[in-house]
């Protein structure tokens, strides 16, 4: 399952931060980290992609 998936689910209230680490399977203090980790939180640049600026 998609990391950003599940940790959507977590701030979005369907899932406890419990049930979170358990499906990443990660224990409380790592998935702390995680969740408030600001790369996980934006949507990666795709391989391939480039943005053009004028």
């Amino acid at each position: 399952m998609d990391k950003r998936k599940v940790i959507a689910a977590y701030r979005s209230g369907l899932i406890s931060i419990q049930e979170c680490a358990q499906i990443l399977g990660l224990d409380s203090r790592q998935m702390t980290r995680i969740v408030n980790d600001s790369l996980l939180a934006a949507e990666p640049a795709r391989p391939g992609k480039r943005i053009v600026t004028r």
